[in-house]
């Protein structure tokens, strides 16, 4: 059993749903502090003029919360200003017609209040439109305490995982030994896409999921889902 666990991220990036892929159990990570000015509220587009951050405005009061307490502020339309960046964006991308709705159904026929609900449904939307059938869970409703490795560790042992998949940069935290001990094997992602065709210039590769759709279509599964680790 393979396990992945991550924050709920706002419209992440293609290594995400790479991840999620690998995994038989994916497991959103929102009952951990929030931070600021990070992907959980934000992602980028790519624009004529490069890169461009898409920022969901959260309640002042968010740095001392966890993830599934952060509420969206109200005080501008924010909904309606991502969408319109995306069609302003991305309308004369080759596919964008056919995932049109995607934004329709994320900005339009939704009205969100919390980080974690807007995070949550929109990721498992896209594994939906990329068949990804991985099995999702909220570590918020699993009742589980520790701290940062234990924590993890229990999380995969109740599910049974033998190996636990990882984005590189926690090779910075992550206690080998301490995996080892309860014979988890850790594997890390090892994030070697390759290009596509996009709008726009110069290739980026850190851009939100939607670029990769609009720009490729049913294509996009090749540019997205990598055998290696």
């Amino acid at each position: 059993m393979k396990i992945a666990i991550l924050q709920p991220n706002y419209i992440p990036w293609k290594g995400v749903f790479d991840m999620i892929n690998k995994v038989d159990i994916f497991v959103f990570l929102d009952d951990v502090q929030y931070t600021k000015s990070d992907w959980r509220n934000r992602n980028i587009i790519k624009t004529p003029n490069g890169k461009q951050w898409i920022t969901v405005p959260v309640k002042s009061n968010s740095i001392s919360q966890k993830i599934y307490e952060v509420q969206i502020s109200q005080k501008i339309n924010w909904q309606r200003k991502h969408l319109n960046s995306f069609i302003a964006n991305y309308s004369k991308a080759k596919y964008f017609k056919d995932f049109k709705w995607l934004l329709e159904d994320f900005y339009i026929k939704h009205s969100w209040t919390r980080l974690n609900e807007l995070n949550i449904y929109t990721t498992k939307k896209i594994c939906e439109v990329l068949n990804i059938k991985t099995q999702f869970y909220v570590s918020s409703e699993l009742n589980i305490t520790g701290e940062k490795n234990e924590r993890l560790i229990k999380i995969i042992k109740s599910f049974n995982g033998k190996e636990y998949i990882s984005g590189p940069a926690a090779k910075n935290y992550l206690d080998f030994k301490l995996f080892e001990k309860n014979n988890i094997k850790i594997r890390f992602m090892q994030y070697n896409y390759p290009e596509y065709p996009q709008l726009h210039g110069e290739f980026i590769h850190e851009v939100t999921i939607l670029d990769v759709l609009f720009n490729c279509g049913k294509n996009a599964k090749k540019f997205i889902f990598q055998k290696n680790f």
